[in-house]
């Protein structure tokens, strides 16, 4: 039986197939589809001013280095944020946090509709954007609190749509926006149509999700994440990941407007189509991961994007926008699957640990639960940082340059490095050492990190 009191639930254990069946999944599919519905709203609240500078024409007075600027702080704040937000699910709760992580977008929304006119300073601008980060920080307390409702045969799915469901905020907006523009819209028409949107968010969390039990007060799980290793390996395979899909989205149309002259409409016209694809396919990432291990996929997956992002290079180099725009949105597609697959990856691999330390049974899943629950706050965060790293690095490309070519070069380069790092830490055979019997269990988790 589920014990509730109140929004609390004290007695919870989905891998338990008997209670899993009677009444765990029920709950647990209730309380994803109500936080990916908050967590929808924050992406597209944090991912607002990609398109807001798309309406700021030659009457605003900023250059291209400025509105790159802008966006690079809009995504640092979100990623900075999503450290105490992975906090914030242990003492407060999940349920809770929610409801007050979803009523604090009201805070950037308004601010941006109060200044959103020619005339206002740029670093006035600049103050507003740190504002809307608060959006980004969803993310982490989304995951982590979601991760505690599923079984681990079920993670890669759950989690997957749960951050696929949010990512979708990104195309969302920006469809919104193409369609005000081509109505003659202000972008306080944009701003007015979320403001009612977010109350209604946590309106529902409040009455339809649950706060588990097992997760409140465990602070101390983030700062045993932290001292892992693995926490930090993951964190730098989703800058490659994460950190891409969330860096493209707020570059792209400023690089379509910038180095191919197109205008905010044309630009709206295509910015939509990559985070949408990207963020619908992050679910099949997580489910290809469930079925052929998340290491393998995401391996390959750093392969493909590295053979993207050559393309883009000969692209830019040539000026041809067809080609550029195809391959800026399977680029786009890469991110997505390389995001479910990652993020798959982590609680497999504290189960692992938990396996290779001798824990079986619910002890090795609460293990699990409890560390990779941590450290996907941890990760994201981590992983968003990829996203100010490429929005500096356009607007340093095009000081440079005049285009976005060293700025894909650049990538190239990250993207290698991810492949090897995740073939060296995950896919790597041990060396064989049959009489150094001590070294099995290690050599046992080793191994079983390629199915992950």
């Amino acid at each position: 039986m589920t014990a509730r009191s109140g929004r609390w639930i004290h007695e919870w254990d989905p891998e338990d197939e008997t209670f899993w069946n009677r009444t765990g999944e029920k709950t647990a599919r209730r309380n994803l589809f109500f936080s990916v519905l908050s967590e929808h709203i924050g992406f597209s609240i944090w991912t607002m001013w990609s398109v807001l500078v798309l309406f700021m024409g030659p009457e605003y007075g900023l250059t291209p280095a400025d509105k790159f600027l802008l966006t690079s702080v809009v995504t640092l704040v979100g990623a900075v944020v999503r450290v105490p937000y992975t906090f914030a699910v242990a003492i407060f709760g999940g349920r809770n946090w929610t409801v007050i992580s979803a009523a604090l977008l009201l805070v950037p929304s308004v601010a941006a509709f109060a200044v959103m006119e020619p005339g206002t300073s740029f670093s006035t601008f600049l103050l507003v954007g740190l504002l809307a980060g608060i959006g980004g920080g969803n993310f982490a307390s989304s995951m982590t609190n979601i991760n505690a409702f599923f079984p681990l045969r079920k993670k890669g799915w759950a989690l997957g749509l749960n951050a696929g469901g949010g990512n979708i905020g990104v195309p969302v907006i920006q469809l919104a926006a193409l369609a005000i523009i081509g109505a003659s819209g202000g972008p306080r028409v944009l701003l007015g149509i979320y403001i009612p949107l977010i109350v209604v968010a946590a309106v529902l969390a409040a009455l339809y999700m649950d706060n588990l039990a097992s997760v409140k007060n465990d602070t101390g799980a983030a700062k045993d994440a932290a001292r892992e290793a693995h926490t930090w390996i993951m964190s730098f395979l989703y800058i490659g990941t994460f950190g891409s899909f969330i860096g493209y989205s707020f570059a792209f149309g400023q690089v379509l407007q910038n180095q191919f002259d197109r205008t905010p409409l044309e630009a709206a016209y295509v910015t939509f189509i990559g985070p949408l694809l990207g963020s619908l396919i992050r679910p099949v990432g997580g489910s290809l991961a469930d079925r052929y291990g998340g290491a393998r996929i995401t391996l390959w997956n750093f392969v493909a994007m590295g053979a993207a992002t050559a393309v883009l290079i000969v692209a830019s180099m040539q000026e041809s926008l067809a080609l550029f725009t195809v391959a800026f949105v399977v680029l786009f597609v890469l991110t997505g699957l390389g995001n479910g697959s990652t993020y798959k990856m982590i609680p497999g691999i504290f189960q692992a640990k938990a396996l290779a330390r001798g824990l079986v049974g619910e002890e090795a899943a609460a293990y699990g639960r409890r560390l990779s629950g941590a450290s996907m706050g941890l990760i994201g965060a981590v992983g968003a940082l990829g996203g100010v790293g490429i929005n500096l690095a356009f607007r340093q490309s095009f000081l440079s340059y005049g285009s976005g070519t060293g700025a894909f070069v650049a990538f190239l380069a990250c993207y290698a490095v991810c492949f090897a790092v995740t073939w060296a830490v995950y896919l790597r055979r041990p060396a064989a050492r049959p009489t150094d019997t001590a070294a099995a269990p290690e050599e046992k988790s080793q191994l079983s990190y390629a199915d992950v």
